[in-house]
């Protein structure tokens, strides 16, 4: 059951080695069958090096385990509640790449100061709010994805339009249709994660203007997009 979406997470895990997004085991991707309600993803703690798509631990939207030898990832609570909230997502990433993670340790927003953050962030990346001691302490994986997804709704920013959120002192989340999309995500935000800090120690009153905003991600999302090839 699920094999052919095994083998994508588990390509999609190892993808974020191979971006250099990732150190030791601290990372994991996952993708969901919403057919069957089933998310497939990456095993806690074992090593990129050995891991094959028969590692990867099928959970339902519960996070009972339904197939797999290995206990499923222990960010596992956090991804269910995006997939529950973010209808459109299929597929979620989460690191501590260097930059993005320094961000969210910083508890600050990635800001959009230039181009290359708009064409794939349409806002600023947000920074999802603190965490109660009382939630970290009865279930702190799912508040997280709680904060996450209460902070796009107080914000009213679109998860479709600005697909990644830092989680606070911790790190950063991607989204996506499809699991390879939220890796490509992923490898986006680190890169406008490190400009931006750049960006900021050179010139903190750093702005952009709107329309080039708006102009950068329209051309490459929506129906008047036309950055790359038709089809």
């Amino acid at each position: 059951m699920l094999e052919e979406l095994k083998k994508k997470v588990c390509e999609a895990n190892l993808a974020l080695v191979r971006h250099g997004l990732v150190t030791l085991t601290w990372g994991n991707a996952s993708a969901i069958d919403r057919e069957k309600g089933l998310v497939v993803i990456k095993p806690s703690g074992v090593a990129y090096s050995s891991m094959t798509p028969e590692d990867m631990v099928a959970v339902d939207l519960n996070g009972n385990v339904v197939e797999g030898r290995y206990r499923p990832s222990s960010d596992t609570p956090t991804h269910l509640v995006l997939y529950r909230a973010f209808s459109s997502v299929g597929g979620i990433v989460h690191t501590h790449s260097t930059y993005a993670t320094a961000w969210a340790q910083a508890a600050r927003a990635i800001p959009n100061l230039g181009t290359t953050h708009a064409d794939t962030f349409h806002t600023d990346v947000p920074l999802a709010d603190e965490i109660s001691d009382d939630r970290i302490r009865a279930a702190y994986e799912e508040a997280t994805g709680d904060t996450i997804v209460e902070t796009f709704r107080r914000l009213k920013i679109d998860p479709e339009e600005t697909p990644a959120a830092l989680a606070v002192h911790h790190g950063p989340f991607t989204w996506g249709r499809t699991a390879e999309k939220a890796v490509e995500n992923a490898v986006v935000l680190e890169e406008v994660a490190k400009m931006a800090a750049i960006t900021v120690a050179l010139n903190p009153s750093a702005q952009m203007n709107s329309a080039l905003v708006e102009k950068h991600y329209s051309r490459k999302h929506g129906p008047n997009a036309y950055y790359g090839q038709r089809g």
